[in-house]
């Protein structure tokens, strides 16, 4: 439902009670304003609560998707609306963080209720010490491990899309699903 199809829905502000007296009487009048007053409602109840749709806890389910455009969340439609409103309520603080390890283990926390432990294969090294052996090259894999925090089930198509996406183009991503949390010889 859209908000211009509210049956019933009256205005706060009547014009047929703004006109000059002469027309307060004047029933042409009266059921003409009223015509308008139907039509402009949901506008004037749209602008009266305005602020309410920038806020994703309070903005109608119809408009998630708009906000979502705003802030650059990259949501999908089939997740429930409450982990959308979420998405969107932390996109800034996600974006911050994007192309991190910190970002995409909260991202996939955030959206997937899962846990991660993320193996960099890339980046840099250094020495303290001059003339020091080389470091042996990145292994140039991003090694995403996951499992369920409440041990459910994991989507592993959906995961290793998000992964992908935030995969920096000189590695490859592999994703792993596990039962539980890895132990800590890293198996």
């Amino acid at each position: 439902m859209t908000r211009a199809a509210v049956p019933g829905l009256a205005s706060r502000y009547p014009i047929g009670g703004l006109l000059p007296a002469l027309y307060a009487d004047d029933d042409l009048a009266q059921r003409f304003t009223a015509g308008l007053d139907t039509v402009l409602a949901p506008v004037l109840s749209t602008l009266d609560n305005l602020p309410a749709y920038f806020d994703p806890s309070l903005t109608p389910a119809d408009f998630l998707p708009w906000l979502s455009s705003w802030v650059a969340a990259d949501v999908d439609p089939a997740w429930p609306a409450g982990l959308r409103r979420a998405v969107i309520a932390r996109a800034v603080e996600l974006h911050r963080w994007r192309g991190t390890r910190r970002g995409l283990v909260e991202h996939l926390r955030l959206c997937f209720g899962v846990q991660a432990d993320i193996q960099d294969g890339g980046g840099a090294t250094w020495s303290s010490e001059p003339g020091a052996q080389l470091p042996p090259p990145p292994t140039g894999e991003l090694l995403v491990r996951v499992w369920a925090l409440d041990g459910g089930p994991v989507d592993a198509g959906r995961v290793r899309d998000v992964v992908a996406a935030s995969c920096p183009v000189h590695l490859t991503c592999r994703v792993e699903i596990l039962p539980g949390p890895p132990d800590e010889t890293g198996g």
